[in-house]
């Protein structure tokens, strides 16, 4: 397949979206107040301007670094509760609800608690996104290995495979897209919930996208090109990362259709 074949397939049905609303944001910004919704050639030049400041770049570094430490952290504390709450029944029937109650509370919920924890500080932003993704990782890790057939397991001891080769050759592969599956949810709640903490804790030093939001709440054109740059950021990780890793299980598997 051709390089401009293989873009048009992956992106144009994205670009056709973006286009089709863009064009209709145009048309009802040309027939209402546009200090209450500004036309997106304004929202443009407000983006361009804050590139040009370089205010968007370092918001957007310090978010991503931000996010990158919340991330990790909430899977490696989801990945090892999970993991363990699949081994033990018990532990699973008593643990379970209240990871279960964690992922459905709102994750801004916690950001008072914080706040009085660690003040307004670069912790309570970090702690609100760690608590927004790990139950969701957790729960993903649990069902992702609770999940894998007994019968590969029994195959696996059968063809020799025992502790962690047994784990290694059959049973990570076997849970693999359901842990991502969990990770990818987690993705999402980790980066609402930084935003939000970003958007109140603003007593920050360090000025992310979140504190660009409430910094530009006076000035329509420049929030709705920091929310822009937020969408696209969320987008991206989502389609570069995730969705690359689940095209990669699915060919390995056999599953991605090739055209």
């Amino acid at each position: 397949m051709s390089r401009a074949r293989w873009v048009a397939r992956e992106l144009g049905p994205a670009i056709a979206g973006i286009a089709g609303l863009l064009v209709i944001w145009a048309v009802v910004a040309a027939v209402v107040d546009s200090s209450s919704l500004p036309s997106p050639l304004a929202v443009w030049r407000a983006f361009l301007d804050a590139l040009r400041a370089g205010t968007i770049q370092e918001a957007a570094a310090k978010t991503l670094i931000r996010l990158a430490f919340s991330f990790v952290v909430a899977i490696a504390l989801g990945t090892a509760i999970g993991f363990g709450l699949a081994l033990n029944e018990f532990a699973r029937r008593s643990v379970r609800p209240l990871i279960v109650a964690l992922q459905i509370a709102p994750p801004i919920a916690w950001l008072p608690l914080a706040v009085v924890w660690f003040g307004l500080s670069e912790r309570a932003v970090v702690f609100v996104a760690i608590v927004g993704a790990f139950p969701s990782v957790t729960l993903g890790t649990m069902s992702a290995f609770r999940q894998v057939p007994p019968l590969w397991k029994r195959a696996g001891m059968t063809l020799g495979a025992q502790g962690w080769q047994l784990y290694r050759s059959v049973i990570f592969p076997a849970a693999l897209p359901g842990y991502v599956a969990g990770l990818q949810q987690a993705w999402g709640f980790a980066w609402k919930s930084l935003m939000a903490g970003e958007l109140i804790v603003t007593g920050v030093r360090a000025t992310g996208l979140g504190q660009l939001l409430e910094r530009n709440t006076h000035d329509v054109p420049a929030l709705l090109a920091v929310v822009a740059v937020i969408v696209a950021i969320g987008t991206a990780v989502d389609y570069l990362v995730f969705n690359q890793l689940d095209r990669r299980i699915r060919a390995r598997r056999g599953l991605l259709t090739q055209e």
